[in-house]
């Protein structure tokens, strides 16, 4: 009776001489073949039946026990972090928390500051560290305005005094104003000392505010922008423009500015210099006179509302017109903001400064549908203002 043997499979090139099995692994010379085992998968099976068993299990030797340990082991931990890593985690609360805490206040600092009718603040910024100014208190402030209605001039003669940091028209990006949510988190950041731009003072900041349009969400969210002006004790100037004509031809220049660029291809809201007012000037608007009592009274009742929504603060009406013709005015603004009153001074150079006659193409137009109603008094006013 002939003895049968099991060949494991070799995985190796065949050497010279060697013929491919009939299960697919190659067989050395002169080894013979198990019928019984010719397919793989039979192979395997008994094989794995014998270690199910434990019979194979106990003739293997400690080292390759160890061995398939290992290996049993390995393939564990890597499940284990391929789970880790498809799994998913929350982190809103922390995000949330983040948002709540961004805002920073030096409690040891209270009452340092002197009496005064406003609040007083003591922000801790989270980008740099404001050193012996830390105790320095801080005003809060906003501008709310009208596009065109000198706001612009306004901003660079406060952003000359050197403790006062008004950073622009922040949410003239609309992504920044898609809820109060997003406008809280703007305001906090600028409040707390973090909007960094060219008009912050940084450490030895009195007073931070920022310009906001009266369409960019202010009227929208007035309710949730009222409570937090009252709960932070923010300071608001109204700055409004009496001629609302003026500010119309103003707002309809720069439109044209805006599409034409007639200053070598580049849009300026502002200029600098005599030569670039004068060309900007050149531009003569025509008037909708069928619909312009209506469109004036829009802007004033924008205005009113404002006034109303806006009345239980600590707020400040100026008017475009006054500064102009009242510099010493400004004065009045510096104390208001908490700041040691000095001269200030603006780059900006005025656009339109001829009568109104000159600066409108249909003039006759415009006098005639204005004449008899409230607003026939804004076409005499020449003050070029």
């Amino acid at each position: 009776m002939v003895e049968k043997k099991a060949w494991l499979p070799v995985y190796s090139s065949p050497r010279p001489g060697g013929t491919p099995a009939a299960n697919g692994f190659h067989q050395t010379a002169g080894s013979p073949v198990d019928t019984k085992h010719e397919g793989g998968s039979d192979f395997c099976a008994a094989t794995m039946k014998d270690f199910c068993t434990g019979k194979e299990w106990r003739k293997l030797s400690t080292v390759w026990k160890l061995l398939v340990l290992v290996v049993i082991g390995g393939i564990g931990i890597y499940m284990c972090m391929v789970g880790v890593g498809t799994r998913q985690f929350s982190y809103e609360p922390f995000e949330e928390l983040v948002v709540k805490d961004w805002r920073r206040e030096d409690d040891s600092c209270a009452g340092h500051g002197s009496s005064v009718d406003f609040y007083q603040h003591y922000p801790l910024p989270h980008t740099y560290e404001r050193k012996e100014c830390t105790c320095t208190p801080v005003h809060y402030f906003v501008i709310l305005s009208m596009q065109r209605s000198g706001s612009g001039w306004f901003e660079t003669l406060l952003n000359n005094h050197p403790n006062i940091s008004s950073h622009g028209e922040i949410f003239s990006v609309r992504e920044r104003r898609e809820n109060f949510s997003s406008i809280q988190r703007n305001m906090d950041m600028v409040f707390n000392l973090d909007w960094m731009n060219s008009a912050a003072k940084n450490e030895c900041t009195a007073a931070v505010g920022f310009k906001w349009m009266l369409n960019q969400g202010p009227m929208e969210y007035n309710r949730d922008v009222m409570d937090y002006f009252e709960r932070m004790g923010v300071s608001v100037i109204l700055l409004l423009r009496r001629n609302v004509l003026k500010r119309l031809i103003s707002i309809m220049a720069n439109a044209y500015d805006r599409r034409v660029k007639p200053l070598n291809g580049t849009h300026k809201s502002h200029v600098h210099s005599m030569e670039e007012a004068l060309k900007l000037a050149e531009y003569k608007p025509v008037i909708d006179v069928k619909r312009l009592p209506e469109n004036l009274q829009r802007v004033e009742d924008m205005a009113n509302d404002a006034q109303r929504f806006f009345k239980n603060t600590r707020i400040r009406i100026v008017y475009y017109e006054d500064l102009v013709m009242h510099p010493e005015r400004l004065n009045e603004i510096q104390e208001f903001l908490g700041v040691p009153p000095r001269k200030l001074e603006s780059l900006q150079i005025k656009i339109h400064t001829r009568p109104l006659s000159e600066q409108i193409q249909n003039w006759d137009e415009v006098l005639a549908r204005l004449k008899g109603t409230k607003y026939e008094v804004l076409v005499n006013d020449d003050d070029y203002t």
